[in-house]
Order: C-alpha cells, then sequence, then structure tokens
C-alpha cells in the first residue's frame, strides 16, 4: 500500500504525479485493488496532459505506472458525483 496517496486522501491534499510521461495534478478519491488484482487510484484530474487528450476530469491510474508523486500543500474537497464504495475496487485501502 502507498502511504502516501491515503495522506494525500485523509488531508485531501492535491497529488502531483507522472504517469504515462505527463506531469498531471490530481485530488485522488479512493485507493485499493481492483477486481483485475491491480492497484489502482480513482482520483479528478485538476491540470496536466493525457493519453486521451482530456487535461481535466476523472481518471482511474494503475499505481505501479505512477512516477514522481508528491503532496502538494492545496486542498480540495470531493467531488460531488463521487460516490463512496466504488464497484470498480475489490478492496479499498482509503478513500475520501
Amino acid at each position: 500500500m502507498n502511504a502516501l496517496i491515503c495522506q494525500a486522501i485523509k488531508e485531501r491534499r492535491l497529488l502531483e504525479l507522472r504517469y504515462h510521461d505527463h506531469k498531471r495534478v490530481v485530488a485522488p478519491h479512493v485507493y485499493g485493488i481492483d477486481t483485475t488484482g491491480d492497484e489502482l487510484l480513482s482520483c479528478y484530474q485538476t491540470w496536466g496532459g493525457s493519453d486521451g487528450g482530456d487535461a481535466a476530469g476523472w481518471k482511474s491510474f494503475k499505481v505501479g505506472e505512477i512516477a514522481d508523486a508528491k503532496l502538494t500543500s492545496r486542498k480540495f474537497g470531493p467531488r460531488p458525483e463521487y460516490r463512496p464504495g466504488d464497484r470498480a475496487m475489490r478492496e479499498i485501502f482509503c478513500e475520501v
């Protein structure tokens, strides 16, 4: 389990990270093991690049492919459309 991700979720702080060669800023909402056994972070990306070209929106990242993750001092509030207990997760480590 990645303690930095859980700290960001608990403290509701944005994360800066690199995923698939794109720098991104995300509001992490839920972190756990998905139904295929991968560690997964479900988050709302507020800034940065993406393979699909969408700078903002809901993203799911395989934690093993995240690089250079850093906590920021900036806080976030849970997205109004977020619903706890993500069904894509077999096991949840932490969530907002």
